[in-house]
């Protein structure tokens, strides 16, 4: 699987902030998914995001940003996700959201979006390190099969291990 972490984020663009949430991401990637792992550092502007998502989705089976997923005037992460995929995966999205809402109110804040772009799963999760932790426990058990999905590869298996679980 290759998965490209996009950090978007003004301050550590210019050097001003370490980015310590895209790091974090590539490690989750790298050591629980054996994942290759493509890395991206990009300002809080949305045609540099649109543009930084466009060309990423020609090499990768995932795409996950973090940051610019809340209500400053410069977060807008979600509408260049929004400009970019063909479809929206609100099952993803809620499942963000409750287990983020389970550890924090803050989670409420987040305006996350997750969407599929041609064969590329795109997910924004939010610039701290808490909600990429987060995001992570809930995104880890999904990928692998989201990807054979939207890679058109699923062979049934999986639909039949989890239709005996429930007979």
């Amino acid at each position: 699987m290759r998965i490209a972490v996009v950090t978007v984020s003004d301050s550590a663009t210019v050097g001003i902030r370490e980015d310590t949430t895209g790091p974090l991401l590539k490690a989750f990637a790298q050591d629980e998914l054996q994942a290759e792992v493509e890395t991206a550092l990009v300002p809080d502007e949305k045609l540099l995001i649109e543009s930084a998502l466009t060309d990423l989705c020609d090499r990768n089976d995932v795409i996950i940003t973090t940051g610019g997923t809340g209500l400053a005037p410069r977060d807008v992460t979600p509408e260049a996700t929004l400009a970019v995929i063909d479809k929206r995966c609100g099952g993803i999205e809620t499942a963000l959201h409750v287990y983020g809402l389970q550890q924090t109110p803050m989670a409420a804040l987040s305006r996350l979006v997750v969407g599929v772009r041609f064969k590329t799963l795109i997910v924004n999760l939010p610039g701290s390190r808490g909600g990429v932790k987060d995001g992570w426990t809930v995104l880890k058990p999904l990928l692998p099969h989201a990807v054979k999905l939207i890679r058109d590869e699923d062979d049934g298996a999986f639909h039949a291990k989890m239709a005996c679980c429930f007979d």
